[in-house]
């Protein structure tokens, strides 16, 4: 079993920043791909961005491209996303996800998951 908790969340003019990080503890999660999802009010829960579980390979959404950064830190079991250039389309309740399935197709589906944290709230006010 994998327990993910997402900090970071917040309030935030647009423009500005913010970073998430997502912890992990029980198995370690360095042979996990890491995601993390978005879900709006009244829209689904859709991908953002993801990263290979060295860390090496990454992928982003196109909303998120250039503004949006994964990285990871094994040896403290933690992936953070930093956040620039913030929208208020970016307002949503973002999800970290880890993965065992590596596969790049995968990992940007929903069900491409095997675990998933509680989430935390971004709201980017105009």
């Amino acid at each position: 079993q994998v327990q993910l908790v997402e900090a970071g969340g917040g309030l935030v003019q647009a423009g500005g920043s913010l970073r998430l990080s997502c912890a992990a503890s029980g198995r370690t999660v360095n042979s996990y791909a890491m995601g993390w999802f978005r879900q709006a009010p009244g829209k689904e829960r859709e991908f953002v961005a993801a990263i290979s579980f060295s860390g090496s390979n990454t992928y982003y959404a196109d909303s998120v491209k250039g503004r949006f950064t994964i990285s990871r830190d094994n040896a403290k079991n933690t992936v953070y996303l930093q956040m620039n250039s913030l929208k208020p389309e970016d307002t949503a309740v973002y999800y970290c996800a880890a993965a065992f399935d590596v596969r790049p197709y995968r990992l940007v589906l929903n069900e491409g998951y095997d675990y998933w944290g509680q989430g935390t709230q971004v709201t980017v006010s105009s």
